[in-house]
């Protein structure tokens, strides 16, 4: 009973993270905006809030916190992991992001949603980095933990990778093509961690590290995407 609630409570989890989170960054395509949105009081609290329910789900469940990825016996390898695949990962997307742009033309990606949470000045860096724990928190307990983990007893792990990676590049979609395509590889690299390292801290760790370093190099290129 405990497990069936723990299914249908992380189903409409997705279903509310999914949907937001595409209804947010396309409303960006027609609505600008002159504050950073991932420094939101509101937006913030509402992912506390999202952490505490993934939090709850895997408890409810039942599974081995070992099952959801909820320990490490080794966490200072696998924070050296998650440090260094996440560094390579953002070298390769970003230089896969450039020739892609120069060979199929700037259409193919929008630079709006990483726009709305660059930081406009120092004190906001610091703040940023605070931040974005919650928000990568909350993707890697949803994507990583519950989905992969938590479903794992009942449906075959290829399934769940590909589905999983499905729907985390469709709800980067207003990104464009190419933000589609590099989150699903980046979801299939992640959760090829999870599985590897029977842990969510190297998956937390390299999601962390990608963002951030996104954020960097999109600042220090900041006038290319301002028209």
């Amino acid at each position: 009973m405990t497990y069936a609630i723990f299914v249908g409570g992380t189903l409409i989890l997705t279903a509310f993270i999914v949907w937001a989170t595409y209804r947010s960054a396309q409303m960006l395509k027609h609505v600008k905006v002159d504050f950073n949105l991932l420094l939101l009081p509101a937006e913030n609290l509402l992912r506390v809030g999202l952490v505490v329910t993934c939090l709850i789900l895997g408890w409810v469940s039942g599974l081995s916190r070992e099952q959801l990825g909820w320990v490490s016996h080794t966490p200072v390898t696998d924070v050296a992991i998650g440090l260094g695949v996440g560094l390579a990962v953002q070298v390769t997307l970003n230089a896969l992001t450039n020739w892609a742009i120069e060979r199929f033309g700037p259409h193919i990606y929008s630079p709006q949603v990483i726009l709305s949470v660059l930081p406009r000045n120092r004190d906001e860096w610091a703040l940023i980095l605070l931040a974005l724990f919650p928000a990568v928190l909350v993707e890697e307990l949803l994507f990583r933990s519950l989905l992969l983990g938590g479903f794992a007893p009942v449906l075959p792990v290829p399934v769940l990778v590909v589905s999983t990676a499905f729907l985390f590049g469709w709800m980067h979609s207003p990104q464009g093509r190419l933000g589609v395509v590099m989150t699903a590889v980046v979801s299939l690299l992640l959760a090829g961690l999870f599985l590897w390292r029977g842990s969510l801290l190297p998956p937390l760790v390299a999601h962390y590290v990608v963002n951030l370093l996104q954020l960097i190099v999109a600042h220090r290129h900041r006038d290319k995407f301002i028209t």
